[in-house]
């Protein structure tokens, strides 16, 4: 409703007199033409504008401002066109006229404040803002007017200035953090940002997890992270009874994958407010999921001894076990009798508690051994069954078991009995991250089959509504489809590519290596001749009793984008075999070949972990890191190498670390 509609509707409300009445009619029949034709100048002069046309729009909000009653529904438009048109002295009088009528109108008195910067009278608005800020500083509503208004107009110190004086004058240092933090960030002064950000934070608990969003997505610079660790250690030595600086630090620490560090910082958060480990769990489950399997022994170590009748304590226990299964499957090649020694920690475990959600899931950790370390398949199926079976199985483990279930059978060659395993979780699991886990896989046996429409269709449902990883994974390979379709509908080379990945998942290295060499041969022709080239390739298939047997094709297909993933793909075979140097050659040739790729990166980090954790070539991994993080600092993996370098350089050992 109008503001002309409503006091027409108020004036019939309040009087229902029939002369009354009479009156009103004849008043809407005199009044509306001239309300109409207003409103309708109104909207061709804000159209006028709308299109660049100034010099028209002002003529007619000039025109439209004799008229007193319209000035609330042009004003704004009509004075930021005075300004932009350096129109000062009208502006001026304009803003005087209208402050006579409402001298009270704070956003008037700004107004006039704004027409002295535009017009060159810096120093007299400069009196002028700090003059008004003054007169307002002891309400907390119309200093955020102010600051909200000089924000909005750029004029960014004015509004700290506004929010500073208001915190003074109320005598409350904590007053408007939020909204000193984003001036700080604005104006890039990220001390002064972080610490608005962590006044804001001791108000509450509740809003450190806000505040830890802000800064992971803020503070991303080493000397930045650096700055902030500093800081908050002095913040715990002065404030030791504060929770909120010393869960901070252990963030802090935690980001820059100083897990040591966010260890220490962690067992004393623990001891003083009697958290029974929950810190230090938290601590080692990332330290773990980041590969650092010393320090994450370390913690579920001390967690075991500390709590022994503790809520964690069979966490850590199988958190010990994890970990330890995390450093076999990293350590290259993988020796079957640690994966068999691994196993007999599960059994000792699952025996010890058997009925316990624990024990069920170090029984589907012991069946993945069997299955993938020792293909001993079926002996994985029956446990997997065992589990499925079991009534006190939790739905979410009951369905990942499934899906364990569905994927040695694709290991078995029985992608039929994969999909319907996989099919059924995806029913009966609808939106859940397990359902999408389900979903994924089913779209990767598309893929395996090069059917790359089929797997299209559903990874674009995946990158739409679903967790992070899943949704990376399935635009990954998505993206992998694309462009190696794009130019060849048959997707003919990415055909023999999925069926090289299907052979690696099956655990069929030798056949795999040897396609693999096959489509490194079809590269080096499609050099020499510069055009599509024809080649027998040997497609593995597998025959009605599930055995491989070579089943030759006559293949069409242009060299492209698929190069690199094939030199990577043969690169993580020979990592995992062992053959570090035959690794390091083909992750070069991705370096060479391919400098601008999205693998060149993965490539040249990947060269410094072999370095780093399977040569023990500690000279060469620091040299590597380092180049890495200057070649490349905005990687994925920069925080990764960075923190390498910094462990091969000592800069974490236990005598570096402050002790609080």
């Amino acid at each position: 409703m109008t503001n002309y509609n409503y006091y027409i509707y108020i004036l019939y409300k309040n009087n229902k007199n029939p002369t009354f009445l009479v009156s009103l009619v004849l008043l809407l029949m005199l009044a509306l033409p001239s309300f109409s034709q207003n409103q309708t100048e109104i909207q061709l002069a804000n159209e006028y504008l709308l299109k660049g046309e100034k010099e028209k729009a002002l003529e007619l909000y000039t025109d439209l401002a004799k008229n007193n009653t319209n000035i609330p529904l042009i004003h704004n438009n009509y004075f930021n066109t005075l300004i932009d048109l350096a129109h000062f002295s009208t502006a001026e009088d304009y803003i005087k006229k209208i402050q006579k009528r409402d001298p009270n109108n704070l956003l008037y008195q700004l107004d006039y404040g704004f027409l002295l910067i535009r017009s060159g009278e810096v120093n007299k608005a400069d009196r002028y803002f700090k003059d008004l800020i003054a007169n307002h500083r002891s309400s907390v509503q119309h200093i955020k007017m102010i600051a909200d208004y000089l924000s909005a107009r750029s004029l960014t110190d004015y509004s700290i200035v506004a929010f500073n004086e208001g915190r003074k004058t109320l005598n409350n240092p904590f007053l408007f953090s939020l909204e000193l933090a984003m001036l700080y960030r604005i104006k890039g002064e990220k001390d002064l940002m972080v610490q608005e950000y962590l006044n804001y934070v001791t108000q509450s608990t509740a809003n450190i997890q806000y505040v830890k969003n802000i800064l992971q997505a803020l503070i991303t610079q080493p000397d930045e992270l650096e700055s902030l660790e500093r800081l908050l250690y002095d913040k715990v030595q002065k404030n030791p009874d504060m929770e909120v600086y010393r869960d901070l630090l252990i963030w802090t620490t935690t980001q820059q994958k100083n897990f040591y560090a966010a260890f220490i910082q962690a067992r004393a958060f623990d001891k003083r407010y009697n958290k029974e480990g929950d810190k230090s769990m938290e601590v080692a489950k990332v330290a773990l999921d980041n590969d650092d399997y010393d320090n994450a022994t370390k913690i579920y170590q001390y967690v075991v001894k500390e709590f022994s009748t503790g809520q964690h304590f069979l966490t850590a226990r199988l958190g010990l076990i994890h970990t330890r299964e995390a450093r076999v499957k990293n350590s290259f090649p993988v020796k079957a009798d640690s994966v068999r020694t691994l196993i007999e920690d599960y059994k000792q475990f699952i025996a010890q508690y058997p009925n316990s959600g624990y024990g069920m899931e170090a029984l589907r950790n012991q069946a993945l051994l069997y299955a993938y370390y020792l293909d001993e398949k079926d002996q994985a199926i029956e446990l997997l069954n065992t589990l499925i079976a079991n009534p006190r199985v939790n739905s979410t483990l009951q369905a990942k078991a499934k899906l364990d279930l569905g994927d040695i059978y694709l290991l078995k060659g029985e992608s039929w009995e994969s999909t319907l395993l996989y099919s059924q979780v995806e029913k009966t699991q609808k939106e859940s991250p397990v359902a999408y886990e389900a979903k994924l896989k089913n779209a990767k046996l598309s893929y395996f089959k090069g059917d790359f429409l089929l797997a299209q269709e559903h990874l674009d449902i995946l990158k739409e509504a679903t967790t992070r990883e899943i949704a990376n994974d399935a635009l990954e390979l998505s993206l992998r489809i694309k462009e190696n379709t794009a130019f060849d509908s048959t997707g003919a080379a990415l055909k023999v590519y999925a069926s090289i990945e299907l052979l690696l998942y099956q655990n069929k290295i030798e056949a795999a290596l040897k396609q693999l060499k096959v489509f490194q041969s079809t590269e080096e022709m499609w050099m020499l001749k510069a055009d599509a080239i024809i080649l027998e390739l040997e497609p593995i298939k597998q025959n009605d009793k599930g055995d491989s047997v070579l089943v030759k094709t006559n293949l069409s297909f242009s060299s492209g984008t698929i190069m690199d993933d094939v030199y990577w793909l043969e690169a993580d075979i020979r990592l995992k075999r062992g053959e570090f140097q035959a690794s390091l050659d083909l992750l070069q040739k991705i370096r060479d070949e391919y400098p601008d790729d999205v693998l060149t990166d993965d490539a040249y980090f990947l060269q410094g972990e072999i370095y780093d954790r399977h040569l023990r070539d500690k000279d060469k991994a620091m040299e590597i890191y380092r180049d890495f993080l200057n070649l490349y600092p905005g990687s994925v993996y920069a925080a990764e190498a960075r923190k390498r370098f910094r462990v091969l350089r000592g800069d974490f050992s236990e005598e570096a670390m402050p002790q609080l």
